[in-house]
């Protein structure tokens, strides 16, 4: 490769670190490593046009898979579907490791680098927060490239 892009991200509590960008796999995938902080993870959303596949290299995680719970620990492994609606949430008390794979990924390597902050290639510890993340800015792009993020449904009392 003749241009260095930069690699890695931080978004609601996760580092986002690409192996690979779609165009580098022929455009057939992306392939990130999410490095997630003790009770963060990705409120529930959909896709449509893009499969997503998680292995679980580090810790117990929370997956809802339209409705279904899973609790899913290191080595397992959790197939999303295109278009269906999913959320997880990292449940140790120290940071956990994803590997995802999206296909083809176009969406996701959108969303990931123009929704998240740069970080230092390397970096490993989660960037101090200067305030909440600015949601509205995070919804508009996602809402530009058809990514729908749902409000999480409050359990009733």
């Amino acid at each position: 490769m003749s241009e260095t892009r930069h690699r890695t991200y931080h978004l609601l509590g996760s580092l986002i670190k690409f192996h690979a960008f779609p165009e580098e796999t022929g455009g057939g995938c992306g392939i990130v490593e999410i490095l997630t902080a003790p009770g963060a993870g990705a409120p529930p959303h959909k896709h449509p046009g893009e499969d997503e596949n998680f292995f679980v290299l580090d810790g117990q995680f929370e997956f809802d898979l339209d409705g279904q719970k899973l609790d899913v620990g290191t080595g397992d492994f959790v197939k999303i579907p295109d278009g269906r609606v999913h959320a997880f949430k990292f449940v140790g008390d120290k940071p956990g490791r994803l590997l995802n794979v999206t296909s083809p990924g176009t969406m996701h390597e959108v969303f990931f680098t123009e929704a998240g902050d740069p970080v230092p290639e390397g970096t490993v510890e989660f960037p101090a927060a200067d305030g909440p993340p600015d949601l509205d800015r995070i919804m508009t792009i996602a809402d530009r490239i058809g990514l729908t993020i749902l409000k999480p449904e409050s359990s009733a009392p």
